[in-house]
């Protein structure tokens, strides 16, 4: 899978096995697992295990997760997009698409989530042509939250996540195109 988007500030592409330093850094930060179940990662080996798994997700689903490039310095900064979720029930949906993000900590407070958001959610309905995506944050992930609203989802309601015993907020927005 080949993908190049580009923002004003940004490149989103296909994840790479180049970003394992950067998505080691993102994801063995405690800060950045505050509301995603607090479980930081502890070794290299399970960055390459992530960058792997979503990597097979554009080969078997057509879709996963975006790296996120800062166009000045060229660095990896995160990730962002859409992907196919199968693999929780979650709110009573087992197959849908999801739009999320996470980014290193030094690079958070800078508009880059809603801008990824905003790129990620225009690919998936003009590319795409998906007809609705969702997004969850948990309850109290304010940044988030506001995030999600900016790119355009709807607040939907909150629920409880049994399998990572969790509370949620549910959000939705649909292809204006359909």
């Amino acid at each position: 899978m080949t993908i190049n988007i580009e923002t004003e500030r940004l490149i989103l592409r296909e994840l790479r096995s180049t970003d394992l330093k950067g998505m080691f850094e993102l994801d063995s930060n405690p800060k950045v697992h505050r509301y995603l179940g607090n479980k930081p990662i502890k070794t290299i080996d399970e960055a390459k295990k992530i960058i792997d798994n979503v990597k097979q997700q554009y080969v078997d689903r057509g879709i996963g997760r975006f790296a996120v490039v800062e166009k000045t310095s060229g660095d990896f900064i995160g990730w962002s997009g859409i992907r196919l979720n199968t693999e929780y029930n979650m709110n009573g949906f087992t197959k849908y698409y999801d739009i999320g993000y996470r980014l290193i900590e030094r690079f958070w407070n800078k508009g880059y989530a809603t801008e990824s958001g905003k790129a990620a959610v225009d690919y998936a309905f003009n590319v795409m042509k998906l007809p609705e995506i969702y997004g969850t944050t948990e309850i109290g992930n304010e940044a988030s939250h506001n995030a999600l609203l900016k790119i355009g989802l709807t607040y939907e309601e909150d629920f409880y996540f049994e399998e990572e015993k969790l509370d949620l907020r549910w959000y939705s927005i649909k292809n204006p195109n359909k």
